[in-house]
């Protein structure tokens, strides 16, 4: 399911050559979320109606029947086939409708007839941007609401929730002398601790010079407020001497490499 703060979607037909033009072959994209409400896409690569071959695609509410009596929904939508050729212009077409019960599915009887241009390794690239302008009933999705948690006196998102009741189980001690009048100050704080954890979890090989080197800046502010950091300290330390040696490594690597090809030359003369 797409993302729903995201009026863009997009959709990769594969195989395209292998539908048939005589049988009227459909294929349907995932459900995405725009406007708090689902769609999804409906194509005939071939076209749907037997007189040509080209693409018939269509915006598509998928769960109509669901839907309370009396649903209505007025979306402007657009489809753009991507021309894959560079500098070429790609296709696009727009339109508006109200959808409803009667009316679930709009769209392009005949889109385009598709050429190789809009084909690489036998697939079609589609973006569909919807904009939902009205809706009359209720929506797929409610309204999110963000839900702070207190945890050990610290004001974090329900989604963080696991991972900072993690981080005082093992380090209890973590905040003992950290004291801040301002909650939102101390949220900030463990953001960063939270930040510094996950960028060690990283693979060494991962992690440029520049990133250590911002992580350790960044431990020693949140030091210097009162946490206790020795652990994360010692375990940045320990990445740091990783990256270094993996450096000098690739380094060595290099120069061997640089010293065959020069003998190499050396013997071709």
């Amino acid at each position: 399911m797409g993302n729903e703060d995201d009026k863009k979607f997009t959709w990769v037909i594969k195989n395209f050559s292998s539908f048939s033009p005589y049988r009227s072959e459909s294929v349907y994209s995932d459900i995405f979320v725009v406007g708090r409400c689902k769609w999804r896409l409906l194509a005939y690569p071939k076209g749907s109606n037997h007189r040509d071959d080209s693409l018939s695609l269509y915006l598509v509410v998928p769960n109509h029947e669901s839907l309370p009596s009396g649903w209505r929904r007025h979306a402007k939508f657009s489809f753009t086939l991507v021309n894959q050729i560079p500098g070429e212009v790609s296709q696009q077409r727009e339109s508006q409708y109200w959808f409803d019960q009667k009316n679930h599915i709009m769209g392009f009887d005949s889109m385009i007839r598709i050429n190789r241009e809009f084909l690489v390794n036998n697939e079609l690239k589609i973006v569909a941007e919807v904009d939902v302008l009205e809706v009359v009933g209720n929506l797929d999705l409610p309204l999110e609401t963000t839900k702070i948690v207190d945890v050990n006196g610290f004001q974090v998102l329900a989604s963080q929730v696991k991972s900072v009741i993690s981080l005082f189980k093992k380090h209890p001690n973590i905040a003992s002398d950290f004291r801040a009048k301002n909650s939102h100050l101390g949220t900030t704080y463990l953001n960063i601790i939270l930040s510094l954890t996950e960028t060690l979890c990283n693979s060494p090989v991962e992690l440029s010079i520049s990133d250590l080197a911002d992580a350790y800046s960044s431990l020693r502010y949140v030091s210097k407020v009162g946490f206790k950091l020795d652990w994360l300290e010692k375990a940045l330390k320990e990445a740091g001497v990783t990256r270094i040696q993996d450096i000098e490594n690739e380094l060595n690597d290099l120069t061997r490499k640089r010293a065959d090809m020069k003998a190499l030359l050396e013997f071709l003369k």
